[in-house]
């Protein structure tokens, strides 16, 4: 099982509030996920973010692969480096 940390949307139309999460990459983007590891809403007046550290560094280190927007978001939070 290859697993992905990715955004799934919530929220009402116009208003997007999204749920970071552990996914098995072959599943829908609102399927079921493996764990949830945190929230961000982009609506906010500072982009709200709140992450469970610990567990997103687990991922990380088993092997799943954060998407482009996640990859982000985590060097944002200072959790992965930043490259120069």
């Amino acid at each position: 099982m290859t697993v992905s940390l990715r955004l799934q949307r919530q929220g009402k139309p116009k208003r997007p509030y999204y749920r970071l999460v552990a996914i098995d990459k072959r599943n829908r983007r609102d399927g079921a996920p493996i764990e949830l590891l945190g929230r961000y809403d982009p609506m906010a007046a500072s982009d709200k973010v709140s992450l469970n550290a610990e567990r997103v560094q687990y991922w990380i280190k088993q092997g799943a692969q954060p998407s482009k927007t996640v990859t982000d978001i985590l060097k944002r939070a200072s959790l992965i480096e930043k490259k120069a």
